[in-house]
């Protein structure tokens, strides 16, 4: 009876059972669903992802993952075993994308009491046979296409490095670069008056300015009316200037006074080197010689002090004094002013050696070179071309020595190039062997300090002082030349540059030689060898020199033509347009025509050696195109120039020798131009034939 009363309420037990198990089964289906379409959304889901998930879809899973959402009444005691395999298996559905990574590795296991729980689930479904069916679960989406190259590499590589960001541009705009803002102006005149301290600098430099006139008024006036004596006004002098530089020593001590310390010592200096002048120039107290050893001395010392107190200020305001009121002591531009004024420079030259102070070196340089300009036509020639070439040594030993230790002072090479400008100028009053000799040492010494600093020395600087060097040889060349031979010089000497811009591989020299070639055909043009010698019949010529220096510039401008274009080809500069070439012909054409016409009016020196001349000239010009049509086989540009020259010499036949010449020269220029030109007609036919011939086998 217990059993029969018992049984109910054990069915009972086992339906609520049974229904607590299908309802925790629906809804572990609908929590695998809603798991796979959060998958399917995903931007860009991990390989390993949906593999983790498909594997977590097993029988055992399945049946494992219920266990933790059962309910407090279910009696089905044997499906709790299954809880510790089914863990791995419930975390890697609930873990983050990025976490499902591992899920590969921790594979479950699945175990007996597992498989006897889905065992013991199935019968119990009361709808018949069906319920005892597996329940198999959906198949799970496929992961989405990665749409980027940062999903492909995120799909194909799970464990990518920290700092992968991948690609980078994608989808990244270009990073903005704000705009440089203008650099703000300068101050302005007014705003640099309004500074603090402007007023007080202002005085003080105005105040030493009018003080050192005031002293150079009083040396003057003393001297015009007879004040004191000579010596009392040079001691009174000394003694006012030393005064102002104890003044600018004592006031220097503090910061507050500096500014007028440096008005003062500057004054003080220019006072005391002004002194000098006067004891040397108007009083005669020393010699030249002492009066420029205490003018160097006393300039010295003032920029030595302007270099241990760092005032580029005190340096300019001792050495612009001292160069703006030497004039007025020694009472005009006289030679022992430029020495004075020399005397300046070689004491700056130190100071600007160890300070990049422009402005110093600008104040000290030009002065001697304006005076060594205006004291032209002052003093005796051999002083003049003295104090000339002095100042030009000493400004370009000065402008190389600053151009070792800066090699961008633009300054140095200012004043290389204007130093020896001065001694080239003074050439125009001297007579012509000391004006020849002037321009030549000036050319000695650029062109030596070409020389020595093409490897040393920046190429601006060597360049320049090249330049200035080829500038004084042809001065020197055509003062102490004149007539036909200073073309025929000129000539050798861009020969001359020719071959050096060969050897040094410059471009330089072949400059100055094609400047040179250039001026020298127009000197050969002009009088040596006029285009009136190779028309007029007969040319009235005075001295057989004459011819012979006609002859061999016509030489030597024959070989320069030809030199000029093989060095330039050398060189790379001259390209193939046919306009050098062209006019390298015609001058070559002009300077042969010149020393065949040159040569027979040496032998027969009237009518006869001009048409005997012409006749030659008409020949040669047909064998030099047949040698060039012979040549230019293989090259264009020689065949060319060939049949040019062939049109050429029949223009000249018909056009000038048939009616300049006459008897038996008209009929030498026909005969021998006709049979060159059958010879070079039967020879190139046979060595274009040849070629054809063996090109086609």
């Amino acid at each position: 009876m217990t059993g029969t009363g018992q049984d109910p309420l054990i069915r009972l037990a086992d339906e609520l059972g049974h229904l607590g198990r299908r309802l925790e089964a629906v809804g572990q289906e609908l929590h695998r669903v809603g798991s796979t379409q959060a998958v399917a959304t995903l931007p860009a889901p991990p390989a390993t992802a949906a593999a983790g998930s498909t594997a977590g879809t097993s029988p055992t899973s399945t049946s494992a993952t219920s266990a933790p959402t059962a309910t407090p009444a279910q009696p089905a005691a044997p499906a709790a075993p299954a809880q510790p395999a089914a863990q791995p298996t419930a975390a890697a559905q609930s873990a983050p994308a990025g976490q499902a990574a591992s899920a590969p590795q921790q594979t479950p296991v699945p175990q007996p009491a597992a498989a006897a729980a889905q065992t013991a689930q199935a019968p119990a479904h009361p709808t018949g046979p069906a319920t005892h069916a597996p329940a198999y679960q959906a198949a799970p989406r496929p992961a989405p296409h990665p749409s980027s190259p940062a999903q492909y590499t995120a799909a194909q590589h799970p464990y990518a490095p920290p700092q992968a960001q991948g690609a980078p541009g994608w989808g990244q705009p270009a990073p903005y670069w704000p705009p440089t803002p203008p650099p703000p102006p300068g101050p302005t005149l007014f705003d640099r008056l309004g500074k603090d301290g402007a007023g007080s600098k202002f005085l003080a430099w105005v105040g030493g300015a009018v003080t050192l006139l005031g002293v150079v008024l009083l040396l003057v006036l003393a001297v015009q009316r007879g004040y004191l004596g000579p010596l009392p006004r040079v001691l009174g002098g000394a003694a006012l200037g030393a005064v102002l530089v104890g003044l600018g020593l004592w006031l220097h001590r503090t910061p507050a006074g500096r500014t007028g310390a440096f008005a003062l010592a500057a004054t003080g200096i220019a006072v005391l080197y002004l002194d000098v002048i006067a004891a040397t120039s108007i009083y005669e107290y020393l010699p030249g010689g002492g009066g420029l050893a205490a003018g160097l001395l006393i300039a010295g010392g003032g920029l030595l002090l302007a270099l241990r107190w760092d005032s580029a200020a005190l340096a300019i305001g001792v050495v612009a004094a001292c160069a703006v009121c030497a004039p007025v002591i020694t009472q005009g531009f006289t030679p022992l002013l430029v020495a004075f004024l020399l005397v300046l420079k070689i004491a700056a030259s130190p100071v600007h050696l160890k300070r990049d102070w422009p402005w110093l070196a600008v104040t000290a340089g030009v002065p001697p070179l304006l005076a060594s300009v205006l004291v032209i036509g002052r003093t005796d020639e051999y002083t003049l071309a003295g104090i000339s070439l002095l100042a030009a040594v000493i400004g370009v030993a000065a402008a190389v020595l600053t151009i070792n230790v800066r090699p961008g002072d633009t300054t140095a090479l200012a004043l290389a190039v204007g130093s020896p400008l001065p001694a080239l100028l003074t050439t125009a009053v001297l007579d012509r062997t000391t004006g020849a000799g002037v321009a030549g040492a000036v050319a000695v010494l650029m062109l030596a300090l070409w020389a020595a600093g093409r490897r040393s020395l920046p190429k601006n600087f060597t360049a320049a002082v090249g330049a200035v060097g080829v500038f004084a040889l042809f001065q020197a060349t055509t003062i102490a030349l004149d007539g036909s031979t200073r073309a025929a010089v000129v000539l050798a000497e861009a020969l001359v540059l020719a071959f050096l811009a060969k050897v040094l591989s410059s471009r330089g020299p072949l400059l100055g030689s094609l400047v040179f070639g250039a001026i020298g055909f127009l000197l050969t043009i002009a009088a040596a060898v006029p285009p009136r010698l190779l028309l007029d019949e007969p040319w009235r010529v005075d001295t057989p020199g004459f011819l012979v220096s006609g002859m061999l510039t016509s030489l030597v401008l024959g070989v320069l033509v030809v030199v000029l274009p093989w060095v330039a080809t050398g060189l790379g500069v001259l390209g193939r347009h046919p306009f050098p070439w062209i006019v390298t012909g015609v001058v070559l054409l002009y300077a042969a025509a010149g020393v065949v016409l040159c040569g027979a009016l040496l032998v027969s020196q009237d009518v006869t050696g001009f048409l005997f001349g012409h006749s030659i000239v008409t020949v040669s010009w047909t064998v030099a195109a047949l040698v060039l049509l012979v040549r230019g086989i293989d090259r264009k540009s020689l065949r060319v120039a060939g049949l040019v020259l062939v049109g050429a010499a029949v223009a000249k036949l018909l056009l000038f020798d048939m009616a300049a010449l006459d008897g038996i020269a008209r009929v030498l220029a026909f005969i021998g131009a006709g049979l060159v030109l059958l010879t070079a007609g039967t020879r190139y036919a046979k060595l274009v034939a040849t070629r054809r011939i063996s090109a086609d086998s």
